[in-house]
């Protein structure tokens, strides 16, 4: 599952506009985003590249987190 942190996340506002970005891709998929640590976490069939994209789309600066 794809983390990625997204400093620039700050709000419920930009909590949803990333979730509804990510659901134009796959209407599947188990988001989990935590504010306080700015950490967007995705359980989906499109890959990280592809979710980073959408995220940056929206306006945001996501960073892959690796493990």
């Amino acid at each position: 599952m794809p983390q990625f942190q997204v400093k620039d996340m700050t709000c419920k506002h930009c909590e949803a506009t990333i979730s509804n970005a990510i659901k134009e891709l796959d209407s599947k998929a188990n988001i989990a985003i935590d504010l306080a640590t700015h950490s967007v976490s995705i359980e989906s069939v499109q890959n990280e590249a592809v979710l980073e994209a959408a995220i940056h789309e929206a306006g945001f600066t996501p960073v892959l987190i690796t493990a």
